[in-house]
């Protein structure tokens, strides 16, 4: 009798689609709320209503009212607009800046790799909040201020992390024969270096994007960050922070949306680092 074959059971497997799928979704459901913003929200997410200031969750305001009477869910649906394209945005132009730096570091070596990695080191010494706070208060309270505060305190550890896989890609048998080939140094990079790269350079920006929600709200919420009327939700917080004994709705909903967005943004991350390195699931 021929023996039966026992296939080994994958049980990362699971577990590795239930986090992508569960990113994937919140985060298609959060990017739909940021396009469609003002065509879904019930009312005007700045108009004001005296009559109804403080209201507690009900049928005419699902998520209640805020100290002058505007619909927190309107404002919550508008607002995130602001926090989800302020998280994409950062995460994207620090890739660019995190990509250049760590791979002229890496791929050249020598003199321009030691002041390259002299002024990452440097930076790397400041908490990513405190050097997004000294930015943003420095190039002012508003949106692309914002935007620059995040990005610059990314880029360090984005181009430290690609200054070491690109010195180990440069001595790969590929970019010997490029190089022998007479192939330039710009092309080299942009078609053989960089691309091997992007695996460990996606999961650290999917990641990045939820420090970048919590960055984003914390500067918000100490008045760093876009400023009202605009519904963004660190705002929000730092706005209804004194009404918390009284209407504690006002804190506990844009907290939630918050904590949706970063789980959203870590369990997709966390998803592609067990696709792409299936170790780490183990």
């Amino acid at each position: 009798m021929r023996e039966a074959i026992v296939r080994p059971r994958h049980r990362g497997t699971r577990r590795i689609n239930l986090f992508l799928w569960l990113g994937a979704i919140l985060l298609v459901l959060f990017a739909a709320l940021a396009v469609l913003g003002e065509q879904i929200a019930p009312y005007d997410p700045t108009a004001q209503d005296l009559f109804a200031m403080l209201e507690a969750p009900s049928k005419a305001h699902l998520l209640g009212t805020d100290n002058v009477g505007r619909d927190i869910l309107s404002r919550i649906i508008v607002g995130a607009r602001f926090t989800f394209s302020i998280a994409l945005a950062s995460v994207l132009f620090a890739g660019i800046g995190g990509i250049a730096l760590g791979s002229i570091a890496g791929y050249f070596g020598g003199l321009t790799d030691r002041i390259v990695t002299g002024i990452i080191d440097l930076l790397l010494t400041v908490p990513n909040i405190v050097l997004a706070i000294a930015i943003a208060s420095v190039v002012g309270a508003s949106a692309t201020g914002l935007t620059i505060a995040i990005t610059a305190s990314f880029i360090p550890p984005l181009a430290r992390l690609v200054r070491g896989r690109v010195i180990e890609l440069r001595e790969e048998d590929f970019v010997a024969a490029a190089i022998t080939i007479g192939m330039g140094h710009t092309r080299i990079l942009l078609r053989h270096i960089v691309p091997n790269a992007t695996t460990v350079i996606i999961i650290e920006l999917s990641l990045n994007a939820g420090q970048a929600v919590l960055i984003g709200s914390a500067l918000g919420f100490l008045g760093l960050g876009v400023q009202p009327p605009a519904p963004e939700w660190g705002t929000m917080l730092g706005a209804s922070r004194e009404y918390l004994s009284v209407a504690p709705h006002l804190v506990i909903v844009p907290g939630i949306a918050i904590s949706l967005l970063v789980l959203a943004f870590n369990a997709f991350g966390d998803g592609l680092r067990d696709v792409f390195d299936p170790a780490s699931s183990t």
